[in-house]
């Protein structure tokens, strides 16, 4: 019984923020978090221009209010809408944009399309990124699928299940259905496995190591100590 409930929240919550994609519809837009509290719930909306998503004099919000209401028996629900400061290094936003071009220029143009907001992400600062565009919908004889790349990107391990940023987003088009695959290794992240090379002056190189200074006095010592005990 409680499976049940629970299988048919999550799908009310995908319905929802399904709605709202399709309501905005601007490449702006990267996603949805709704969250539950005592005065209702909460619906956040993500995008890197929130003057758009609310418009003027918040006529998006008050009819996306409305139609929440109306649409999906919902009491009272508090949009808010909160600004991405980087779309280049959002993946969700990535990907949606993507599939907002593919709607306006068709598949034809895939190859340009990738390369470029490739080259936009690493221009963004990320260390590594890849976006895999595959498909019926892709216009191509040898392969439905395409992978462009750039950067230092981990495939496994911690790093790349809990720093890779990633999202996957759907394009479909007359041609077929377009699926878009977006990584991207942000920029803060601390690499295990990175290693630094230290510049050292010839001063310094001159200059003999305070530990092993420290380390032939001591044995300095114990040498003359040992000598007075015999």
């Amino acid at each position: 019984m409680i499976e049940k409930q629970i299988i048919k929240q999550n799908v009310k919550e995908n319905q929802i923020k399904e709605f709202i994609y399709s309501f905005l519809n601007r490449a702006s837009y990267s996603h949805t978090d709704i969250q539950r509290t005592p005065m209702g719930e909460k619906i956040i909306i993500y995008t890197s221009k929130p003057g758009l998503v609310v418009g003027s004099r918040g006529s998006n919000i008050q009819n996306l209010t409305k139609l929440l209401k109306e649409k999906f028996n919902m009491e009272n629900p508090q949009i808010e809408v909160s600004e991405i400061e980087n779309p280049s290094l959002n993946a969700q936003s990535i990907a949606k944009r993507i599939v907002l071009l593919f709607e306006r220029f068709g598949p034809k143009r895939f190859k340009s399309i990738g390369y470029r907001i490739l080259e936009e992400i690493i221009k963004a600062g990320a260390l590594g990124a890849e976006i895999v565009i595959s498909g019926r919908g892709v216009p191509s004889t040898r392969a439905k699928t395409w992978r462009f790349s750039a950067g230092y990107l981990k495939k496994s391990g911690d790093i790349a299940q809990n720093k890779v940023l990633k999202a996957y987003s759907v394009a479909n088009l007359r041609s077929g259905s377009i699926g878009i695959k977006v990584s991207i290794l942000h920029p803060d992240t601390q690499l295990p496995d990175k290693v630094e090379i230290k510049k050292i002056s010839l001063e310094e190189l001159k200059e003999e190591p305070k530990e092993i200074k420290e380390d032939k006095n001591e044995k300095s010592r114990t040498k003359k100590t040992r000598q007075k005990t015999a």
